[in-house]
């Protein structure tokens, strides 16, 4: 049962990054006024929260559940899931930075801002796509190494 309430968890926290990550990609545009700005900070904390949240999760899935750390310490699937997360990770902390800015200067963004923002979140939603099929030839043994 514990491996199923990870797998279940884990799960639903990826899914649920990936629509907090396709909100901000939708909110982040050109004319973004000072409530745009606080909403997308405020889906941007999301953001943040989910991701230690899967990683907690997945670790503990990792540790802890049905085929335990010598599976996936020797999966190169595993690893390139992990390299690859942690890669989406530091893509986002360019337009957290920036969301940051925006709002401590009380100015709306400029349209170069702006496209600045958009191209860190398309490669984070392009790296993000290769999760699942990582995932996918993880779970079903291969990568074993």
């Amino acid at each position: 049962m514990l491996d199923l309430s990870f797998a279940i968890g884990h799960h639903l926290l990826v899914f649920g990054l990936a629509g907090v990550l396709c909100a901000e990609l939708i909110a982040v545009r050109r004319g973004m006024d000072q409530a745009a700005v606080a909403r997308v900070a405020a889906v941007d904390l999301w953001y943040g929260i989910l991701a230690g949240l899967i990683l907690i999760i997945g670790f503990a899935r990792a540790t802890m559940a049905a085929k335990g750390w010598a599976y996936y310490s020797h999966n190169g699937f595993f690893w390139a899931k992990i390299v690859t997360f942690v890669l989406v990770g530091l893509l986002s902390a360019p337009p957290t930075i920036a969301y940051i800015g925006w709002r401590r200067a009380d100015a709306t963004p400029s349209d170069a801002q702006v496209a600045g923002v958009r191209r860190f979140l398309y490669l984070e939603v392009a790296l993000f796509a290769l999760l699942p099929a990582f995932a996918a030839a993880m779970a079903r043994g291969y990568g074993q190494f």
